[in-house]
């Protein structure tokens, strides 16, 4: 069904009353004037001739308001005047029910496509709630899967099988698919807050996610004291170079001269990392008015890509940071080399990282495994889920956050027993009461 308006063209008969079957509708010949011919037995069912001698089924009726509307059914040929009859039943019966057939048309036909929806997405949520590296993922999904295969239809309009189907075209790459997937569905999720669609029917919903092989590593006692001796070897006379074996001997500097010292900053970067459980973003990004000796916390993210909030720390993750001096005219903690109103490259961090992971023989750790180790050991010394949570500032049990104990001292006392075992494991097994620098 589709709605028409109706345009006069030319001179207009006088409207005929009718039985419209076919034989008679057959029998219509193409006159200079358009005429209505409406049907005895179905009040507003009716045929318009055109002079063309096109026949287009019609339906009048009078909406609530008392307006009165003219819904095209199709065209003669197209339909049989059976089947454009049993329409016209359906649409008398909802406007019996106080529908009105040609507004929800209008309404469909203005309503947004899933590509106008996800514009509103990114400029609403996405640019305004998600960090940068959420952002820069979900804009590819969104533009290389998203829009590609559900941007032209209705929002309104799509369903779980259409879902499914973008799900099976991206079986060969499950951790996108999984990614691209929870995009549409935080898109769906705002569809149903702005009235684009009904309350709970986001069609990604009960459609199953892949299965991913999910790499959470973990550094061992032994592979964390290997980490502590490279730090200190970084922080003092410098790590090996990776000499390439071909070099002629003759050609190569001589052994003391073999070592390149680390960026300092970005050794005190890693160290946080693993003290405070943190994102490498949240402590690069880290202004000195976010770290309060005195109440000792710094202001992290309550939540990825969330504002910051005063965030209980150990005393080592506050020995690390009383050690970096201050740079005249720089609010960031790890300012820039080359520019003091600029932050620390994440380029600067990972390339000490690497170097560090070779040295310490864990090539497969990642700087984000940090993070890991700290929350397992957080979860070894017994704490419940809640201090968990609250320790790596997870949004898992948020329905629970009501019940959860908010006072600062539980979490620093983790953070404290964490901060020394990880202290301890740097060096060896040894315990440490104060962090001092290059441990």
């Amino acid at each position: 069904m589709s709605e028409g308006v109706q345009k006069p063209s030319g001179v207009r008969a006088q409207p005929v009353r009718a039985n419209l079957t076919k034989r008679y509708i057959d029998s219509l010949v193409a006159t200079p004037t358009r005429a209505f011919h409406w049907d005895f037995a179905l009040k507003g069912f009716g045929l318009l001739r055109l002079p063309s001698g096109v026949k287009t089924f019609v339906f009048d009726y009078r909406n609530a308001d008392g307006r009165k509307r003219r819904f095209t059914i199709g065209r003669f040929g197209a339909l049989t005047a059976e089947e454009a009859r049993a329409q016209a039943r359906l649409l008398a019966a909802r406007v019996t029910k106080g529908e009105d057939p040609v507004a929800a048309v209008h309404a469909r036909r203005i309503a947004p496509t899933v590509s106008e929806l996800l514009d509103d997405y990114v400029a609403k949520h996405l640019m305004v709630e998600n960090a940068p590296k959420t952002r820069s993922s979900a804009l590819a999904a969104i533009k290389l899967h998203i829009r590609p295969f559900l941007g032209a239809l209705k929002a309104a309009s799509v369903t779980r099988q259409d879902v499914i189907k973008l799900r099976r075209r991206m079986e060969a790459t499950p951790r996108q698919a999984n990614l691209t997937l929870a995009v549409l569905s935080k898109a769906f999720s705002l569809a149903e807050e702005w009235k684009i669609r009904p309350e709970r029917s986001n069609p990604c919903r009960h459609v199953k996610r892949y299965d991913e092989n999910e790499r959470e590593r973990v550094l061992s006692a032994d592979e964390l004291a290997r980490l502590g001796r490279a730090i200190a070897e970084a922080e003092t006379i410098g790590l090996p170079w990776r000499e390439n074996e071909g070099a002629k001997a003759k050609h190569r500097p001589k052994e003391e001269n073999r070592r390149t010292r680390v960026n300092s900053r970005a050794m005190a970067a890693i160290k946080l990392l693993l003290f405070t459980g943190a994102r490498r973003a949240e402590i690069l990004e880290l202004r000195w008015e976010q770290v309060d000796f005195d109440r000792r916390v710094i202001a992290l993210p309550s939540r990825k890509g969330g504002k910051r909030r005063d965030h209980p720390v150990s005393s080592m993750a506050l020995a690390i940071l009383a050690d970096l001096p201050r740079v005249a005219g720089s609010p960031w903690v790890f300012p820039a080399p080359l520019d003091a109103t600029a932050s620390l490259s994440p380029s600067v961090v990972s390339n000490a990282w690497q170097a560090l992971r070779m040295r310490a023989k864990i090539a497969d750790v990642r700087l984000h495994d940090l993070r890991h180790t700290a929350g397992t050991f957080v979860s070894q010394t017994g704490a419940n889920a809640f201090l968990v949570r609250d320790f790596l500032r997870h949004k898992t049990l948020a329905m629970t956050n009501r019940y959860a104990n908010k006072d600062d001292d539980p979490i620093r006392e983790v953070s404290e027993v964490v901060g020394r075992r990880l202290a301890a494991g740097l060096n060896g097994g040894a315990e440490i009461v104060a962090l001092k620098k290059g441990f």
